[in-house]
């Protein structure tokens, strides 16, 4: 088997035209071939070799034999329980209802004016992974605090200026002066 290398040909699948074609090899990682474009459609995609060739062992070579005692050891079943068994035991009746102001803790049942009952199943910082019966929905809370210093709108004031590259003298607004604009004259 010839060396490849990134410009170099190999024959793999091609995921658009579902043949084993001639591909451009486009990256490699170490001597494993990633990315390859297909020399009759022009598609990028991942090397997938060629139909029926795997270098994947088999799961019957990759088995270990089975031990003759009855002690070995047992895969863990996954458990899952379902909303109601999670809500089991919970006050429902007095939940309170939501608001991104309060804050709150892991296992508390909150009420939600549009998703209904909640379960807090974890806390981040300023947000709370709150798991409802049909989907999980990450919410904020202890958003109450002190409102932020909001800056001051100033409004535009109605002084007159001048060319950008004249200084404009700052009169007194008492002074009839101020009042009358004058420009200068062309002596």
């Amino acid at each position: 088997m010839a060396t490849q290398k990134v410009g170099g040909e190999v024959d793999a699948q091609c995921t658009r035209c579902k043949m084993n074609l001639a591909h451009t090899i486009l990256a490699m990682v170490g001597p494993k071939i990633v990315r390859v474009r297909c020399n009759t459609c022009g598609g990028d995609h991942a090397f997938r070799g060629t139909a029926g060739v795997t270098d994947r062992p088999t799961k019957a070579s990759t088995r270990a034999p089975r031990a003759a005692s009855s002690g070995g050891s047992t895969r863990a079943e996954k458990v899952v329980i379902s909303f109601d068994e999670q809500l089991a035991g919970k006050d429902l009746a007095s939940a309170p209802t939501y608001s991104p102001k309060d804050t709150y803790k892991v296992d508390q049942v909150l009420h939600h004016p549009t998703f209904g009952v909640g379960l807090v199943t974890a806390v981040r910082g300023d947000k709370v992974d709150l798991t409802f019966r049909t989907d999980t929905k990450t919410l904020v809370h202890g958003r109450g605090g002190v409102p932020a210093d909001r800056p001051v709108f100033s409004p535009p004031t109605n002084k007159h200026t001048g060319p950008a590259d004249k200084p404009q003298a700052e009169l007194p607004p008492d002074s009839e002066a101020a009042a009358e604009i004058s420009l200068p004259s062309g002596d």
